[in-house]
């Protein structure tokens, strides 16, 4: 039997979960424990196949939209991404009893948002179209209110009604390079241009990013555990290319692996977007284990104590109020 090749696999730190997606599951799970099957979701809780299949087995039922769920007393739980204002407001009309299980920083960038458009200033958004936190942050506001910002080219080009009267959000999961760039040309176009006093890039995508920025220069590859409509999760990807490794790839499970990709290899970076659960890296480990003998290692950007409570109304005090 041949031995098999020595194969050194730097794991980041931090990875995976973060305290809005434990927030946002463990809404889900608390409220299938407390009310029973069904519980209704509006999109993916978070933008994690095994997760979603996780919890559709516990008795979650996905929708899309309000308009696909029956009249119903069960719960209705809104995404970790956030909702446009409409959703809510559907789901009053309809008696529904709504749970928001919106991360409280995205709930942080639609106040911020408010407060400009209070304030009269023209809004842009930094991020992503059609990704459902920009649709949410999108929806807070009057159509035509928020102007979308995908890019420095976006930001070169862009014509605002007065100069001395804007502001910007951002989308929380954005490469933090990209943005910052983005942001440069508006701050240089646009002295006067109000941002946030707090970056709205959340804490964990900057602090996995960091990581990888350690980690993908010292190895042959790279692999982040998450969903291909994960924007994080593509923006760790994006990070390790970046900082030269030369296979970066996402991975949903062990099964995605195109193991020619990882011929010859005597290093390997781990880590996982936010959304994707531990399991799964300790399923890839265990395939790479098959075929190299492990040693590991892991690389700290951050130390992460972050906890978010549960939705009140699914609290335990929630009751005695």
């Amino acid at each position: 039997m041949l031995a098999k090749p020595p194969l050194k696999i730097v794991l980041c730190s931090p990875r995976g979960f973060c305290a809005g997606v434990v927030r946002a599951i463990d809404t889900v799970e608390r409220a299938l424990a407390l009310y029973g099957a069904p519980v209704y979701v509006r999109h993916e809780i978070v933008h994690n196949k095994y997760v979603v299949d996780s919890l559709r087995a516990k008795g979650a039922i996905f929708v899309e939209e309000l308009e696909e769920i029956p009249a119903t007393s069960a719960p209705v739980v809104f995404s970790a991404h956030g909702v446009p204002k409409s959703v809510p407001e559907d789901a009053i009309k309809r008696n529904f009893f709504s749970v928001d299980a919106t991360c409280p920083l995205v709930t942080k960038v639609h106040r911020e948002a408010a407060i400009h458009f209070k304030r009269g200033r023209e809004i842009l958004l930094i991020g992503h179209s059609h990704h459902p936190e920009v649709v949410g942050t999108l929806g807070q506001l009057p159509a035509g209110a928020v102007t979308l910002i995908e890019t420095a080219a976006d930001a070169a080009s862009f014509t605002p009604k007065d100069p001395n009267n804007l502001a910007f959000v951002t989308q929380t999961t954005l490469s933090i390079d990209d943005t910052a760039g983005i942001v440069a040309i508006l701050r240089d176009r646009f002295p006067n241009i109000s941002g946030p006093h707090k970056e709205d890039i959340c804490y964990a995508t900057t602090n996995r990013q960091a990581a990888v920025k350690k980690v993908a220069p010292v190895v042959d590859a790279m692999i982040v555990v998450g969903a291909p409509n994960s924007s994080n999760s593509q923006r760790l990807r994006e990070v390790a290319e970046r900082e030269g490794c030369r296979v970066s790839v996402l991975a949903q499970r062990a099964s995605d692996i195109d193991w020619a990709q990882f011929e010859g290899i005597t290093s390997l970076g781990l880590t996982a977007g936010a959304s994707a659960p531990e399991v799964i890296v300790e399923e890839i480990m265990g395939a790479f284990a098959e075929r190299f003998e492990l040693s590991v290692e892991t690389v700290s950007a951050a130390e992460e104590n972050e906890f978010f409570p549960l939705p009140r109304v699914l609290r335990p005090d929630a009751a005695a109020e």
